[in-house]
Order: C-alpha cells, then structure tokens, then sequence
C-alpha cells in the first residue's frame, strides 16, 4: 500500500514577527537607497525610478517614492487584500521617513560606486526579502511581481529583472555610461537574493 507524503502545514506569522519585520525590513532598504544615491548609482522598480527623476531634477525622493507608489494600491487591494495593501502603505511611508531622515543620522563623506552598488544591492535585497515574507511589498513592481508569484508561480526576482530593464534604458540618457554599469550590478544583487531565497514553497510561513 502506498502511502503519499502530505505537504508541510505552513506556519503563521505571530503578530510580534510582522511587526517587527516592517521596520527592520524598510530601515535595511533605506540604508541601500542612500548609499545608491550617493554614489549616484540606481536601482529598479519603483525606487530606481524615483532616484532617476531625482538625478535627472534634484526632486526630493522620498517625495517622489511615496507619490509614484499611489496609483499602484489598487492592484494590491483587489488582488492581495486589504491586509497585505496596508502593510505595503506602511512600508512605503517608512522607507521615505527612513531615507529623508539618515542623512542626519549617517554623514557618508564618499563611497566607492562599485562597494555601493554591492553593499546597496545586498542591503535593499535582504530587506525586501524580509518584507516578502511577511506578505509585505514596496510598492509599484514590487506588488506586480509578488502578485505572479503567489497567482502564477512566476518567481518574484525574475519578474523585476525584467521590468527594470526599462528603466535602465531611460538611464542612459541621464547617467553616465558607468554608473549605469555599477547600477546593473546593484540590482543583479538585489535579484540574485530574491530569485535563491525566494522560491515558491521554499518558506512555509504566512501572514
């Protein structure tokens, strides 16, 4: 007689978790937006976007971050629910708090570009990983590829690699044709992480 392994049960999430996780996760992506941003380096998604109008007109980013994000809350809403949409609302408020504000908590005189785009990327990867987890975006194309991931089973990393590609594009008219470079570099760290860590099934905790 066979006998077929039952899948794991996931866990849930205590509330304590989630909660912890939203500052934690959104202050170790901050912390790679301001050294991307000093090194004048960018990233993808919604933020990349904000740091290029932010080289392109000197916009304040946390400004521009919070205000591109809005049109993108109804997807989450119709598509995620209201839980997963307000934690995403939250951790977009708390990464713009968190990157108008380090400037007077951290004074980086200078930085390599190529130690920001690694450090960066990995900082802001293993943020939005921690965020992920706990059912939590950054808004824009990071709600987009969590959706496919959790509906189709598309992984999340993919998803965003490609979607940057475009805005990368646009870079180029705005950077210098090495800060582009140590730009693709950041955000295949950022990609790297999320596409090896997180897989469909590979973390069996919920939200």
């Amino acid at each position: 007689m066979s006998h077929t392994a039952s899948a794991p049960t996931p866990h849930k999430h205590r509330l304590y978790e989630d909660l912890l996780a939203l500052p934690l996760g959104t202050l170790m992506i901050s912390i790679g937006i301001v050294l991307f941003a000093k090194a004048t380096v960018l990233t993808g998604g919604v933020a990349g976007l904000a740091l290029l109008l932010q080289f392109a007109t000197s916009a304040d980013f946390s400004i521009l971050f919070f205000v591109i994000n809005l049109p993108f809350y109804w997807l989450a809403v119709i598509r995620m629910g209201w839980a997963f949409t307000l934690r995403t609302v939250a951790a977009v408020a708390l990464i713009s708090l968190f990157v108008w504000a380090t400037p007077a908590w951290l004074r980086i005189e200078t930085i390599a570009p190529l130690y920001a785009a690694c450090a960066g990327g990995a900082a802001m990867g293993l943020g939005l990983l921690a965020l992920a987890r706990h059912r939590t975006a950054i808004g824009g194309v990071n709600i987009l590829a969590l959706y496919l991931q959790e509906r189709h089973g598309v992984r999340a990393g993919w998803v965003q690699l490609g979607i940057d590609a475009a805005i990368f594009a646009a870079a180029l008219f705005v950077l210098p044709l090495d800060k582009v470079a140590m730009s693709l570099v950041g955000t295949v760290v950022i990609n790297a992480i999320l596409a090896m860590n997180h897989k469909p099934g590979r973390y069996m905790a919920i939200s």
